[in-house]
């Protein structure tokens, strides 16, 4: 009987031993690793900030350069710029695009918009409606609000980049 109760009480400290190294092993060990997630920005996205840089910079006809832009060529830059040809002129960039609706305006996003009885002005939408785009002669590159008056009322379509 006495041998027993020596072999129970070996049996029950190399269990206890057994426990705490564990434990202590637990406590020691590296947290495990989780993936990082990794941002990933649309090529809108990115065009939309390339343009939002060129704030300040004038007008320019024919411009699409950072020395001048007219509208179309702020775009052809930016999206340029972001990884994606795009085309020159407004009338070609509205074939470029998909139509979306204002409700799903994401950045980077054509706004078309009449000019004088024309479709003849493209803006590129940054968020929280407002767009970027170059104007006219004699100003810069700025930004502009889509409720605006008078760029509400001149407003033809929203066109996303294929």
């Amino acid at each position: 009987m006495q041998m027993i109760a020596q072999l129970f009480r070996k049996k029950w400290r190399f269990a206890l031993i057994f426990t705490m190294l564990a434990m202590l092993g637990a406590c020691s060990s590296t947290p495990e690793k989780r993936p990082q997630t990794e941002v990933r920005h649309s090529v809108g996205d990115v065009a939309s900030r390339v343009a939002l840089r060129q704030l300040g910079v004038p007008y320019r006809y024919g411009g699409s350069t950072t020395t001048g832009f007219d509208c179309s060529g702020l775009v052809q830059f930016s999206y340029a710029q972001a990884g994606l040809r795009m085309p020159r002129t407004t009338s070609q960039l509205w074939s470029a695009t998909e139509t979306v609706s204002k409700r799903e305006l994401q950045p980077g996003d054509l706004l078309f918009f009449n000019v004088d009885g024309k479709m003849a002005h493209v803006g590129m939408y940054v968020g929280g409606q407002r767009f970027v785009h170059a104007p006219s002669s004699g100003k810069t590159v700025a930004v502009a609000s889509l409720t605006s008056d008078y760029y509400d009322k001149a407003f033809v379509r929203a066109g996303r980049p294929r």
